[in-house]
């Protein structure tokens, strides 16, 4: 009775052990506010599963020391285009990563191993640029003031004045990061002359928009930094576009009433 005991216990504990990374291609989304859809080269995306790790890990000062991402954390690895791809977290039911830049647009091949164990290999769609607002719970695009001060219902944005706004997936820059570094630098986006920036369903000026480019010090994240206009209605919805891909719609940027 025992032998059996201990003969079913190692068989479970086997079958847990070896249980296969779980996701689909649905399951990928932008790291930026989990919108579905394609995503760009040099940008932030999420996987969403289960059994993807045994433990959680994210980035530390010792894993980035080199300047670069870790392509492993937690014991487990994702693979797009099969190479491993930058992490920045890793829990048993997400991965955060990064999409390297030298990529091309177009199907790619995603896979998530784990201590050796694959899961599926599904497809990612990859676009030259599909610009996400980083977003707050409540509906808000995180941004900031010029002094790096937060832009919040108690701290709003003011006509006229020049603001920070933090997106992923504006594409190649010049000059475009490595695979898995961490600029330090400025660099614009190199289809600056596509962007859009819309206010309520305005399109700004292209002289309201004086920077859009990557934010030094942190990979896949790009800035834009916009003059508001003059007339600027309360909590107006903001959104980017480049070329037919738009970011999500209904998000609100944070205005004096």
């Amino acid at each position: 009775m025992i032998g059996r005991y201990l003969l079913v216990t190692a068989a479970v504990a086997t079958a847990v052990y070896a249980a296969e990374p779980l996701y689909s291609a649905a399951s990928i989304v932008n790291g930026a506010n989990f919108a579905p859809g394609p995503v760009a080269p040099n940008s932030l995306a999420t996987l969403f599963g289960t059994d993807l790790a045994w433990g959680v890990e994210s980035l530390t000062e010792a894993n980035t020391s080199s300047g670069n991402l870790p392509t492993a954390l937690s014991d487990a690895r994702l693979y797009v285009a099969n190479s491993p791809a930058p992490l920045i977290y890793v829990s048993p039911t997400q991965i955060n990563f990064l999409v390297v830049g030298n990529l091309r647009p177009g199907p790619v091949p995603v896979r998530v191993v784990r201590q050796g164990v694959t899961g599926p290999e599904v497809t990612l769609t990859l676009v030259e640029a599909n610009p996400q607002f980083f977003q707050t719970p409540d509906g808000y695009v995180i941004a900031q003031h010029a002094d790096y001060s937060m832009i919040t219902s108690d701290n709003p944005a003011a006509p006229g004045e020049i603001i920070i706004v933090y997106v992923t997936g504006l594409g190649l820059t010049a000059p475009n990061p490595g695979p898995g570094e961490i600029p330090h630098y400025a660099a614009p986006m190199r289809l600056r002359n596509e962007l859009t920036v819309s206010l309520g369903g305005t399109p700004l000026a292209p002289e309201q928009i004086l920077y859009a480019g990557l934010s030094p010090g942190w990979a896949g994240l790009y800035q834009i930094n916009i003059r508001l206009p003059d007339a600027l209605g309360a909590d107006p919805e903001i959104r980017a576009a480049v070329r037919e891909q738009a970011g999500a719609p209904g998000l609100k940027l944070a205005t004096a009433r």
